[in-house]
C-alpha cells in the first residue's frame, strides 16, 4: 500500500449546517489523517478555475455558483491509498446511491449539495491540492 495525499473540500452546504466536525470524524475514524485545511470562501472565478475540466458540461455554471454561494473547507487528508479511501468514505455522488455509513449517505442532500469533493486520482489530487495550499502549510 502507498501513503498518499488527497484532496477533501467539504462543501457550502455542509458548512452552512456547522457538519464539518461530524465529517472529519469519519475521516479520521477510516485511518485518514486531515495534514492542512482552512475555512475559505471561493470567489466565482476561483470555483471556475477549480472546476474548469467540467467547462463544457451542462452543469458547470451551477456548480460553481454553488462552490461559491459559501464557506467551504479545503483540506489535505494523507495516509494508506488515501485517494481510493476518500472516495469510499464520500460514497456515490447521488446521496440516493450512496452506501450506508458514507458521508453523502449520512449528511448529502442531493446530486449537488452532497456535503463533500474528493479527488478522483493521484494525478488529481496533486493538481488540486496545489490549487490550494503550498508544500509549507502541508504539515505531516
Amino acid at each position: 500500500m502507498a501513503l498518499e495525499r488527497t484532496l477533501s473540500i467539504i462543501k457550502p452546504d455542509a458548512t452552512k449546517r456547522n457538519i464539518t466536525g461530524r465529517i472529519n470524524a469519519m475521516f479520521e475514524e477510516a485511518g485518514l489523517r486531515i495534514v492542512a485545511q482552512k475555512r475559505t470562501r471561493l470567489t466565482l472565478e476561483q470555483a471556475q478555475a477549480f472546476y474548469d475540466v467540467h467547462a463544457e458540461r451542462s452543469f458547470y455554471g451551477e456548480l460553481c455558483e454553488y462552490m461559491s454561494s459559501g464557506p467551504v473547507v479545503v483540506q489535505v487528508l494523507e495516509g494508506e491509498n488515501a485517494v481510493a479511501l476518500n472516495r469510499e468514505i464520500m460514497g456515490a455522488t447521488n446521496p440516493a446511491n450512496a452506501g450506508e455509513g458514507t458521508v453523502r449517505k449520512e449528511m448529502g442532500l442531493n446530486v449537488q449539495e452532497n456535503s463533500v469533493h474528493g479527488s478522483d486520482s493521484p494525478e488529481t489530487a496533486a493538481r488540486e491540492i496545489s490549487f490550494f495550499f503550498g508544500e509549507v502549510e502541508i504539515i505531516a
